[in-house]
């Protein structure tokens, strides 16, 4: 058995799942707001750095560092990263929807994009360009089959996004909240007819793209680091992925998630690892050729 091919298989399913949670987070504020938010990977990022704060001491309580193991760091770093999302929504957001404006879509895109490069800007004068890394899930390499060892890292980090897609997955089609969101996103008028609270959906909606994203630029910080760029490409992928499943599909999104990370592990080895990241584009032009609105979404229809 060729164990380095099946690393690959591995490693791009468990890079797949992660894209899954940062597209997940895109979807769902797309849906709700029609909003394309460009600040997301900033979000990833705020993950990675909240994460290292926790863990490495960075934040301080009555003058004594504030030292939390890594695993219990996790779940803190994704909850400041939801409450962010929601001062997000109601700081800047919420004021282009209720101002009246004739088209708060195009107002929304252009604050995200100013609130993209004002927190990458922050990062680097607040702690530096320096890369950060904050301790370890799980230590030192896992023996898997035969000669296949990986990453307890990654192992964990795998692990942990099956159980939060699948946590999201429930919470959107198996709760009330969950059907509310899905049906704000089909017709927000008739939403509001029938009771529904659009502007408590795009609180949930902002919040669980923030946990979501938080959850995995802290998942990622002991792999690749954290600095103040780092949630570019992620994000830019996930954008490929939303595209890819369907605009506004859900499901789909996971699926292309994992589509994408299989075809960019194994395309490293089969062409060039320094093309990984244009496999991407490669993936989304073939699929918009035969299929223009994704793997799951729906043709438009005008009537």
């Amino acid at each position: 058995m060729d164990y380095y091919i099946l690393a690959q298989v591995i490693n791009g399913v468990i890079f797949g799942l992660i894209y899954a949670l940062i597209a997940l987070g895109l979807t769902v504020v797309f849906s709700i707001m029609r909003v394309v938010n460009f600040s997301h990977g900033e979000f990833y990022m705020l993950g990675g750095y909240a994460l290292y704060a926790l863990t490495a001491g960075a934040v301080t309580l009555f003058s004594i560092p504030l030292i939390l193991p890594t695993i219990v760091g996790l779940p803190l770093a994704m909850v400041a990263v939801a409450i962010f999302g929601i001062l997000v929504e109601r700081g800047l957001l919420r004021p282009v929807y209720t101002a009246r404006m004739d088209r708060p879509e195009e107002y929304a895109i252009i604050l995200t994009f100013g609130l993209s490069l004002f927190l990458q800007y922050g990062a680097l004068v607040t702690v530096g360009p320096y890369e950060m890394t904050p301790g370890s899930f799980w230590e030192g390499s896992k023996h898997i089959i035969g000669d296949l060892y990986l990453a307890g890292d990654r192992l964990f980090a795998a692990g942990t996004s099956v159980f939060l897609i699948g946590a999201t997955l429930f919470f959107i089609y198996g709760t009330w909240t969950g059907r509310a969101l899905m049906a704000t996103a089909q017709n927000r008028v008739g939403s509001t007819i029938v009771g529904i609270n659009t502007v408590r959906m795009n609180i949930t909606a902002m919040a669980l793209a923030g946990l979501l994203a938080g959850a995995a630029g802290a998942l990622l910080a002991p792999v690749f680091l954290v600095y103040p760029d780092v949630g570019q490409i992620p994000v830019i992928k996930g954008f490929v992925i939303i595209v890819l499943g369907g605009m506004g599909s859900i499901l789909g999104a996971v699926i292309a998630a994992v589509i994408l990370g299989l075809v960019e592990s194994l395309g490293s080895v089969y062409f060039s690892v320094a093309y990984r990241d244009v496999f991407a584009f490669l993936v989304l032009i073939g699929v918009l050729l035969f299929r223009p609105h994704g793997l799951l979404g729906q043709k438009a229809r005008r009537v």
